[in-house]
């Protein structure tokens, strides 16, 4: 990681002092056991409270529940691992060779751990100002793009079945497969009286959502 000082100046706008705290940040469970999994909880954190501030900011009129359907796409994982994959982050995490063979890298729970690490090393090294700085920088497109503020898809479809009388959206695990550090789950939801549909994602929160949405496209 001969190149990791380079890297966080350029990339993340921060000179490291402590070089081990960010090794230590882009270093998964299966490359030994000084990984990240603590920065990461530190990080999660950190992004937490900067998007919430910033939206507080950015938009003074606005009731809790829409600023919170804001933040929730905003500290999402698959928000968090775009923004990996925007850093660079895939060429430097460190991972055991399995998890490498199993295409870890591109997994977006191991790069939006990374990048949530990451944030907790800045804080560590170089303070909130640091943290907040980088979070700004990278997370700005995304705020930027959010004319109004995003329905979840199953906040939706929950308030289309209301709408017509019928009972709640009803979500399943049919299945769930690969490797232990990088699982996929495939839920399916059903609406009687108007369709069903399946998806996969990384957690089973995000295979509901994407179910979800699959759902909302069918009948749109």
């Amino acid at each position: 990681m001969s190149s990791l000082p380079s890297w966080a100046e350029e990339k993340l706008g921060h000179r490291p002092r402590d070089f081990k705290l960010f090794e230590r940040a882009l270093s998964h469970s299966s490359a030994g056991k000084d990984s990240y999994e603590r920065l990461e909880f530190l990080g999660d954190r950190v992004l937490g409270l900067v998007i919430a501030r910033w939206l507080f900011e950015r938009f003074p009129d606005e009731p809790e529940g829409k600023m919170s359907r804001r933040y929730n796409a905003l500290v999402a994982r698959e928000t968090c691992a775009e923004v990996g994959r925007e850093l660079g982050v895939q060429s430097l995490v460190r991972l055991g060779k399995q998890a490498r063979e199993d295409g870890a890298t591109q997994s977006d729970n191991v790069l939006g751990d990374v990048v949530e690490a990451l944030l907790g090393a800045l804080l560590l090294d170089g303070g909130l100002d640091s943290a907040e700085a980088l979070i700004r920088k990278m997370w700005a497109p995304y705020l930027d793009s959010q004319k109004k503020a995003p329905q979840h898809p199953k906040s939706l479809l929950q308030e289309i079945a209301a709408a017509r009388g019928l009972k709640s959206p009803a979500y399943e695990l049919v299945g769930q497969f690969g490797a232990h550090h990088s699982p996929t789950f495939r839920v399916r939801i059903a609406i009687a009286g108007i369709g069903e549909a399946e998806a996969q994602g990384s957690s089973k929160q995000e295979a509901e959502t994407a179910a979800a949405a699959s759902l909302l496209e069918k009948i749109s």
